[in-house]
């Protein structure tokens, strides 16, 4: 039996599973399905629970800011205010002392304070059979009633928009993790500004959805991370049951397009925390993009979506857009 390759299950695979396994709770209003950021819990208030869990596996450095920050964009895909963070630290042994987890816990509360959100519990402990630590996080918030939107939320007509470019997070990856080989060919102050994307333009986008959805109509937001913009438009369409038509080529950064290349990745199927995926109201686009400009936040419109069969077509071929078997990023790890 074929075993399956680094990153994400297969999504055909996830959609068997989560069907075998259906939901009876009537105060669960969206639950697990492909493509969803986060689950949304209805527990008789105004507003509604919002609850989302995600594990740091290929980071090290900033593992303990990149939890809390992932785990927060999901919450805001909803409309969502994260609230409370928890985290599961696994720590390699032989590996941990005091300052390893004084420097990581010292990053996920920085990361909740600047975010508003605070560290409720956990567990951490020291295991075998890992050489780096690895965090699963849980991120807790909350979204009004009235506000709550999600990945399957898209409607016919929309435009489709991507906020900052990507591959955000890989191009941070990609300059940290290879810094020594990039450096023989490319400039040390080239590769030092690619690691600090993880800061700027950043990976974190609750401002980027706050501002979109003060601003306009958003109907659905989604969170590209691993499988990049490519795989995150393939979820959204699964997701709404919709066709996405879309030229994803100007919201694909330099930067990222360079180190991309230098090691034969696709930028477009590589892990993009970082950017918000939206789905707008075509009348409320140009206001969308306005607001995030005001802000300082670069927005790309790249498609409209369709009443069709889901699929994610090239505007400018009008063929399939592939979607990836998984991140193009987990190669640099083999």
């Amino acid at each position: 039996m074929a075993v399956f390759p680094l990153g994400k299950l297969p999504p055909d695979v996830l959609a068997d599973l989560l069907a075998r396994y259906p939901i009876s709770d009537p105060r669960v209003i969206v639950g697990p399905r492909p493509g969803e950021d986060a689950s949304v819990l209805d527990v008789g208030a105004d507003t509604y629970l919002v609850a989302k869990s995600d594990p740091i596996t290929f980071a090290t450095e900033e593992i303990g800011w990149y939890a809390v920050n992932v785990n927060a964009n999901d919450i805001a895909t909803t409309g969502g205010q994260p609230a409370w963070f928890m985290a599961v630290l696994l720590l390699p042994e032989g590996k941990t002392n005091r300052a390893l987890v004084d420097k990581i816990y010292d990053q996920i509360a920085g990361a909740c304070d600047a975010l508003g959100a605070t560290l409720i519990g956990g567990h951490t402990e020291i295991t075998y059979g890992i050489d780096r630590p690895i965090i699963a996080g849980t991120m807790l918030g909350f979204v009004e009633k009235d506000r709550l939107v999600h990945t399957g939320s898209v409607q016919p007509g929309d435009s489709v928009i991507v906020t900052k470019g990507v591959p955000i997070e890989a191009t941070a990856i990609i300059a940290s993790e290879k810094a020594d080989e990039l450096r023989q060919t490319l400039p040390d102050e080239f590769v030092k500004r690619c690691a600090g994307y993880l800061h700027s333009p950043g990976i974190s986008v609750v401002k980027d959805a706050r501002i979109a959805m003060r601003s306009g109509r958003v109907h659905a937001m989604h969170d590209p991370t691993e499988g990049g913009l490519a795989t995150a438009l393939w979820e959204m369409a699964d997701a709404s049951q919709k066709q996405l038509v879309v030229d994803p080529s100007p919201a694909v950064l330099t930067d990222g397009k360079v180190l991309c290349e230098a090691f034969g990745l696709n930028p477009l199927g590589a892990i993009a925390s970082g950017a918000l995926l939206m789905a707008v109201h075509p009348d409320d686009s140009a206001a969308v993009i306005a607001a995030l400009a005001g802000e300082n936040i670069a927005a790309f419109e790249i498609g409209r979506v369709q009443d069709a069969s889901p699929a994610v077509i090239d505007a400018a071929t009008g063929h399939l857009i592939t979607r990836p078997a998984r991140d193009e990023i987990a190669r640099l790890f083999e």
